[in-house]
C-alpha cells in the first residue's frame, strides 16, 4: 500500500508516518521504480502499536526502545507493564497537582470577588495576589 492509503488506514498524517520513519519507530519502506513508498500489513500493525502507545502518554523513546525489543524478538511485554506502572504514578501526581491548582483558582477567584475591578495601577486589585503567588511560586 502507498503512504496515502497507510495514513487513511492508521488515521495518522503522511507527515507523521515520515517522521516515524526518520526516527526509526517504523522502518525504511521498500520503494517502487518511481521512488514511491510501498508499505505492508505489518507496518500497520506496528504503527497501530505506537499509536496505541502514545494514546497512553508513551514517549517516542520507550516506544523506540519496546520496538527494537520486539524487533530482536525479546520479550516487551515487562518493559511495558512497568511503564504502564510508572505512568499511572505520574498520572496520579499530576491530578493531585491539578487538585491543587484548582483549588487555588477558586480561593483566588473568590478573593477577586472582594477587590475592585478598575484599578488601572494593580496594586489593589486580583493582579497584585496573582503577583504574589508567582514571586512565592
Amino acid at each position: 500500500m502507498k503512504i496515502s492509503q497507510l495514513a487513511r488506514t492508521t488515521g495518522l498524517s503522511d507527515r507523521t508516518i515520515r517522521y516515524y520513519e526518520a526516527i526509526g519507530v517504523l522502518p525504511q519502506p521498500k520503494r517502487l521504480a518511481n521512488g514511491y513508498r510501498v508499505y505492508a500489513e505489518s507496518d500497520v500493525d506496528r504503527l497501530k502499536f505506537v499509536i496505541g502507545l502514545r494514546r497512553l502518554d508513551f514517549s517516542l523513546d520507550d516506544i523506540q526502545e519496546i520496538l527494537a525489543m520486539r524487533d530482536r524478538h525479546e520479550g516487551s511485554c515487562r518493559v511495558v507493564l512497568e511503564l504502564l506502572s510508572v505512568k499511572a504514578e505520574q498520572v496520579s501526581q499530576r491530578i493531585n497537582e491539578l487538585q491543587l491548582l484548582e483549588d487555588e483558582l477558586h480561593r483566588l477567584y473568590q478573593a477577586g470577588l472582594t477587590y475592585p475591578l478598575d484599578d488601572v495601577d494593580g496594586k489593589d486589585c486580583i493582579c497584585h495576589l496573582v503577583t504574589e503567588r508567582d514571586r512565592s511560586s
